[in-house]
C-alpha cells in the first residue's frame, strides 16, 4: 500500500503545481476561485484515499497491488467554439485485486488548434474494473485541474474539472494490454465565461510494471 500512497502523493503535487499557474490577463481575479475549489476538492480526495488505505485488507488481498502505466491518443469534442481536437495522454493505474483502484491521468489536446486555443487536464480518482476472459471493462470517476488557453493567447486559466468515464482493455500478454476504448466526459463548472463540457475517446496501450 505504500506504493499506492506515494503515487497519489506525487500526482497530488503535480495537480497543485498546475493549479498554481498564473493567468495571463486582467481576468485573473475571476479565475482564482476555480483554483481554490480545485485544490479543496483534491485535498478531500487525498484524505479519502488515505482513509481507504487505512482499512486492513483481507489476507487474500495482501500484496495485491498491481501497478500499470500507459499512453493513448485522444480525440475530443470541446464545447468552446465547437472545436474538435486531438492529443496524447499518459496514465497510471494502481489496482487492488478486489476490482478497485486509483487512476491518474494527464491529457494534452494540442493538435488541430484554431486561434491558439488548446487545453490540458491533470486528474486523479477511483476506478473499478472487472475481468471477463481477456477483456477488462472499467469505470472511473476523476477530478482535477484543467488548463485552458484562450484565443490568440489573450488569457490562460486554471479550473476545476470532473471527468467520469469508462472503457475496456484487452489482454495481449501477462504485462501488455491494449486500451481498446476509453470514453470520458469532462465538466468544467467554473469555466469562464460560463460552464463548459467536452466529450472524447482514446485508444492506446497499457503496460504492467509489477
Amino acid at each position: 500500500m505504500k506504493s499506492l500512497h506515494s503515487f497519489v502523493a506525487v500526482w497530488g503535487n503535480k495537480l497543485g503545481f498546475a493549479a498554481g499557474c498564473r493567468s495571463g490577463s486582467a481576468d485573473e481575479s475571476r479565475m482564482r476561485p476555480g483554483r481554490r475549489t480545485a485544490l479543496a476538492a483534491l485535498a478531500v480526495l487525498l484524505v479519502l484515499g488515505r482513509a481507504a488505505q487505512g482499512q486492513v485488507a483481507p489476507a487474500a488481498d495482501a500484496g495485491g497491488l498491481l501497478l500499470s502505466a500507459g499512453g493513448t491518443a485522444s480525440a475530443f469534442d470541446i464545447q468552446y467554439g465547437q472545436r474538435k481536437m486531438l492529443g496524447p495522454s499518459a496514465f497510471f493505474d494502481a489496482d487492488l485485486r478486489r476490482h478497485v483502484g486509483m487512476e491518474g491521468e494527464a491529457r494534452w489536446l494540442v493538435f488541430r488548434q484554431r486561434a491558439d486555443v488548446h487545453e490540458s487536464t491533470y486528474s486523479i480518482g477511483p476506478r473499478g474494473f472487472w475481468r471477463m476472459g481477456n477483456f477488462e471493462p472499467y469505470a472511473k470517476a476523476l477530478v482535477g485541474i484543467g488548463e485552458f488557453n484562450y484565443p490568440y493567447n489573450y488569457a490562460h486559466g486554471s479550473y476545476l474539472v470532473f471527468s467520469p468515464g469508462a472503457g475496456v482493455d484487452y489482454r495481449i500478454s501477462h504485462r501488455i494490454r491494449l486500451r481498446l476504448a476509453d470514453f470520458e466526459y469532462q465538466y468544467w463548472p467554473e469555466f469562464f465565461p460560463s460552464e463548459m463540457s467536452s466529450f472524447g475517446a482514446s485508444t492506446g496501450i497499457r503496460i504492467r510494471i509489477f
